[in-house]
């Protein structure tokens, strides 16, 4: 009997030293990962100021604005997935898109009319080297004469060298999942360097690495549609990688040492749906290194580590990734929320809180996120950019309310001591919207696809404002 009374007692003690353990894990993530929450309500969103050095923009990119793209996307375009369901929302394909190829004089009087400075564009990579031999001298006279145009007006070009497109050469030699492809790349990369770097400051050198690699390899939505853990962590060491060799090898050309170049990184932040939960904590904390700290810890200190048991586990060094960026190309638009499920297939799924104000796209206004996103990669201690932040508002209900809070962030990042150097509102105008299709409409300036007419949206004038006000 007494045997037993000790046995209770000691599963009595191992259960209470376990209770203490998981209330102190949950009370220091409590208070080690707070989720920011400011009183909108007690805050003036009507007087944001900035620098007068600030650099105010716009942004599209190339397959979704040019029309008539042959590529990775335009191929993806026309498949399905396993489960039969096309890959782009009802089997629209970009076709025609917002015909900016030919309108381009057009609308860079739309940027004109915004009062911006700069333009944050893509080149299509297929258009400038259809085969692998080949390099397209019209195409590169295209945008020659884009830029040319640009600078007419008095507007900054930033060039985006990769921005989810590739030639369907590229992608049949296996693109970014093979190391040897890099060079390849490069090989474009200083190419275009060569062609427009005498006009060109601001370069960036690849456009959210991670979203290709976790959408691409990871949940299938983008090409190549496949669902393969390991092989996304693979792609997205590949991309970081590509991104520090054409830095340094960009840097040793021409008017190199003249430019500055710098990568685009989303940041999303993932939070626990139930922050009482351990389980959602772990995958929270989990995916946010994935998506976001791997690659920041990788320019941060040369290291790429991800080691997920089950998912993905990978590790390599790059001493040149220290010194890989003249400034941070920042894209955000908001956060997620995560509860975890018992499924090695899906081990989460995304939540929303009834309080939060949704956007047409699959997630909330959350403009705090974004004062958290420039906190965190300040860590690299160069320049921020923030290369994209738009929000998707087909009634143009929320337009307003999205620029100023989102805005309002920025200008406090910068009281507070963050090196902001500008903000780029995506998009210029509505295009296709890569699995979405045309959707989502996250133009200042809606697009008619019958017509091609373009139209100010009234939620767009606050833009306007604020950027006339700090001219």
């Amino acid at each position: 009997m007494s045997r037993k009374k000790e046995v209770n007692k000691l599963i009595l003690k191992i259960s209470f030293y376990a209770i203490v353990l998981y209330l102190s894990v949950i009370v220091y993530c409590h208070l080690q990962y707070p989720e920011l929450r400011w009183n909108w309500e007690n805050i003036s969103t009507d007087k944001i100021l900035f620098p007068s050095t600030f650099i105010w923009g716009t942004a599209t990119a190339a397959h979704q604005v040019e029309g008539n793209c042959v590529n990775n996307w335009s191929e993806f375009e026309k498949g399905s997935k396993d489960d039969g369901q096309p890959n782009i929302k009802d089997n629209q394909q970009s076709g025609i898109a917002s015909d900016h190829w030919n309108r381009y004089p057009e609308d860079i009087k739309l940027i004109k009319e915004l009062g911006v400075s700069h333009y944050r564009f893509s080149v299509e990579w297929s258009k400038i080297q259809p085969a692998q031999d080949t390099f397209n001298q019209d195409a590169l006279d295209h945008y020659s004469r884009m830029i040319d145009m640009l600078l007419e007006n008095d507007i900054t070009p930033v060039l985006t060298l990769h921005h989810f497109t590739h030639p369907l050469w590229f992608d049949k030699l296996g693109a970014f999942e093979k190391e040897e492809n890099i060079s390849i790349f490069i090989s474009f990369c200083e190419k275009v360097f060569h062609e427009y770097s005498h006009k060109v400051e601001y370069w960036c050198t690849i456009n959210e690495p991670a979203v290709v690699a976790t959408q691409g390899y990871f949940s299938g939505m983008f090409p190549p549609g496949k669902k393969d853990s390991q092989l996304s962590a693979e792609v997205l060491k590949n991309l970081l990688d590509a991104h520090v060799q054409v830095y340094h090898s960009l840097k040793k050309m021409e008017n190199g040492p003249k430019v500055k170049i710098g990568l685009v990184k989303n940041i999303n932040q993932f939070e626990p749906w139930r922050r009482w939960h351990i389980l959602d904590w772990i995958i929270s904390k989990a995916v946010n290194h994935f998506f976001n700290g791997s690659a920041i810890d990788y320019l941060r200190t040369g290291i790429f580590k991800i080691r997920i048991p089950g998912l993905a586990w990978i590790y390599h060094e790059n001493p040149n990734a220290t010194n890989s960026m003249d400034y941070f190309g920042l894209n955000y638009y908001s956060h997620n929320h995560l509860k975890f499920q018992l499924s090695l297939k899906e081990p989460f799924t995304m939540e929303f809180r009834d309080e939060d104000t949704m956007t047409d796209m699959p997630y909330t206004i959350y403009g705090e996120g974004l004062y958290r996103a420039i906190e965190s990669v300040s860590a690299l201690d160069v320049p921020i950019m923030i290369t994209e932040n738009g929000i998707a508002d087909a009634e143009d209900s929320r337009r307003e309310l999205y620029i100023k809070r989102y805005l309002y962030a920025v200008s406090k990042a910068i009281k507070d001591g963050y090196d902001v150097i500008g903000y780029f509102y995506w998009s210029l105008m509505d295009n296709f919207e890569w699995a979405f299709g045309y959707d989502m409409k996250f133009g200042l300036f809606s697009v008619d696809f019958e017509t091609q007419e373009r139209s100010l949206r009234n939620g767009s004038k606050a833009y306007i404002q604020i950027v006339k006000n700090e001219n």
